[in-house]
């Protein structure tokens, strides 16, 4: 289950990752394979060289034993002082298959107990003219052991038995071992480091196409420039094909809505003028007026929602936020400075909102122009950068030190048309403006209570925000 949850883990990692922990795996895996035989023949020849060296004594032993003097007055000597040393773990053994213990020729150096014949690995006794194997010496120590079978005709068959120390063949294999693990240790390491270079190198080009699709969102570019390998190059071109195809859509969808506006509001100022012309009742006229009026805002209304819908998704349209929010509060100041309102503004340094200028000084200039209707005297405005899904998204909070609606109130006044308060100027559609157009760019607008004391409008939607301070 947990190499499951790993795996799945691993798929929703980078390229970069998978592929430096594959190539780690895989590395690892050759390594320690590469290890284990190695080491494996290495020990095999060792047993081999040891075993040369045991079958020269043991090749002495069978001349000393075909020598044509009677068995019980052969001589065996091997010149080397090691078969002297009681327990020395160099020992020689001659004698029938069959002999007793006491009729065994054996080294000085094997002290009452007789060698025992050669193992194999499996712990079965060897078969053949020349064997070798493992045993364990009356101490208990690890004896390498190979003996060899000599007919004497009518003396009978005798066996040649020799032992030395198998410590010399673990020693020597340990430390073949423990050098060749610092030596693919190091190897290793540089393997992870040219490994991780060829990562880098290799996906340069995806972090370069990266950063180009992320100029185009940011509105810092319009297209995907620099040259590119053979096969990232047609990546590169569709997406170019792509967003020249979304601008001519747009720029034609654009071109539609401009000219529905101008065949829709033409009949109606021609309405409203025949019917100021004509000699129709006051009221009729003034009905007609009202109506003509309440058409071109609903005709405004929507056109300026589908033009918002068409640019919502256009690629390369960014706008600074400082300099529209400055831009806002400088109108909004000179229309309502009759009441002598302080716009506190603070906006982080370097925030951009990811569309038009116009949607932007739209949804915020109706939140604005709504505070400054209720504010007593301030005005509070907040512009900061917050993540969001993982996305930087722009946050902008308006507050009033009004008298605020109640939570029952919040969401009937988002609705088109609806006014709390028909003594105040406007026609009901500034909310429901702002929240089409917050939903038109995947945002969010909510209502709440202010700090100050009257209502805070809270709208976040995508945007960039490099690092900066806030300032005043």
């Amino acid at each position: 289950m947990n190499g499951l949850i790993g795996a799945l883990s691993l798929r929703r990692r980078s390229i970069a990752v998978r592929l430096a922990v594959s190539a780690l795996l895989a590395s690892t895996a050759i390594l320690l394979i590469a290890a284990l035989v190695l080491t494996t023949l290495y020990r095999e020849n060792t047993e081999r060289a040891f075993d040369s060296r045991l079958l020269v004594f043991a090749n002495n032993l069978a001349t000393d034993l075909v020598s044509p003097n009677e068995p019980e007055s052969r001589t065996f000597s091997l010149g080397d002082p090691r078969f002297d040393l009681p327990l020395s773990g160099w020992y020689w053994q001659v004698g029938k298959q069959d002999a007793k213990p006491r009729d065994l020729r054996t080294s000085r150096s094997l002290v009452g107990v007789p060698l025992k014949p050669a193992t194999d690995p499996d712990g079965k006794a060897g078969v053949g003219q020349i064997r070798q194997g493992y045993g364990r010496a009356q101490d208990d120590r690890l004896l390498r052991i190979i003996e060899r079978d000599v007919d004497l005709a009518s003396d009978g068959r005798y066996t040649v038995r020799v032992a030395g120390p198998a410590d010399e063949i673990v020693n020597d294999v340990d430390r073949f071992r423990a050098a060749l693990f610092v030596t693919f240790g190091v190897l290793g390491v540089f393997l992870a480091a040219t490994t991780l270079l060829q990562i880098r190198f290799g996906l340069a080009p995806l972090s370069q196409l990266r950063t180009a699709l992320g100029a185009i969102r940011r509105g810092e570019a319009d297209h995907i420039t620099g040259d590119y390998p053979r096969d990232i190059a047609p990546l590169a071109g569709e997406v170019n094909l792509l967003i020249d195809t979304n601008r001519e859509i747009l720029e034609r969808a654009r071109t539609q809505v401009g000219n529905l506006a101008h065949a829709l509001k033409t009949p109606l100022s021609i309405i409203v003028n025949e019917v100021g012309a004509a000699d129709a009742p006051d009221e009729l006229a003034a009905k007609i007026r009202e109506q003509a009026a309440v058409m071109r805002d609903q005709v405004n209304y929507h056109l300026d929602r589908a033009r918002a819908a068409a640019l919502a998704g256009t690629l390369g349209t960014s706008t600074e936020v400082e300099p529209a929010l400055a831009g806002l509060v400088r109108t909004f100041g000179k229309i309502y400075r009759d009441k002598d309102i302080a716009y506190d503004v603070q906006v982080s340094a370097g925030l951009r909102f990811r569309g038009e200028r116009q949607d932007f000084e739209e949804m915020v200039g109706n939140l604005v122009d709504n505070a400054s209707k209720w504010a007593k005297g301030r005005v509070a405005i907040r512009a900061a950068a917050v993540a969001q899904d993982a996305y930087p998204h722009l946050q902008i909070t308006i507050e009033d030190d009004g008298p605020g609606l109640p939570p029952e109130a919040r969401e009937a006044v988002r609705a088109r048309g609806r006014r709390l308060d028909e003594t105040k100027p406007g026609s009901g559609l500034g909310l429901s403006i702002v929240a089409d157009l917050v939903a038109l760019y995947r945002g969010r607008f909510r209502l709440e209570e202010a700090d100050l004391g009257g209502l805070r409008a809270v709208i976040e939607i995508p945007g960039d925000a490099p690092s900066g301070t806030p300032h005043h």
